[in-house]
């Protein structure tokens, strides 16, 4: 019977520029071990004695330097399979915004960066998992459903 794991956080990260909401992808540096050169929204594993908010939010400083203007816990979980480490993980998901204009201070994780619209970033993401999630942000929070206002988290 395979493991089970909650270890991994993903962040999907927004900004306004005027009306239209602009989503911040990373590409994985091409020595990276783990999908070399994939774009991806901020992904990372939790440390010990981490929440997964606490996680999340250290994985977004570190990967592109933001203190978040908001955040919010995304009603989305996404699973994967490992079969290298026979594991189902279950990734907690979160939505941050941060200020329009800016631009992301990478780490030696990643080589690039796009701030790009809803569809393009559906299309470059590889994952299904991260695409449902940001479909879920989109719908949910960027587009101000209830379900949004209700899991702003206040810190």
């Amino acid at each position: 019977m395979p493991n089970i794991s909650c270890t991994i956080v993903e962040i999907s990260i927004f900004s306004f520029e005027n009306t239209e909401a602009k989503y911040l992808l990373l590409r994985r540096s091409h020595d990276e071990p783990v999908y070399p050169n994939t774009w991806q929204i901020v992904t990372g594993s939790m440390e010990t004695g981490e929440t997964a908010v606490q996680a999340a939010l250290r994985e977004v400083a570190e990967e592109t330097g933001y203190d978040p203007q908001k955040i919010w816990v995304v009603p989305h979980v996404n699973t994967f399979y490992s079969a290298k480490h026979d594991t189902v993980h279950h990734t907690v998901v979160f939505a941050m915004q941060v200020p329009p204009r800016t631009n992301p201070l990478l780490s030696h994780e990643h080589s690039a960066y796009e701030w790009c619209s809803f569809e393009r970033a559906k299309k470059m993401l590889v994952w299904p998992g991260q695409v449902r999630a940001l479909e879920v942000v989109h719908e949910y929070i960027v587009q101000g459903k209830e379900g949004g206002t209700l899991s702003e988290y206040h810190r």
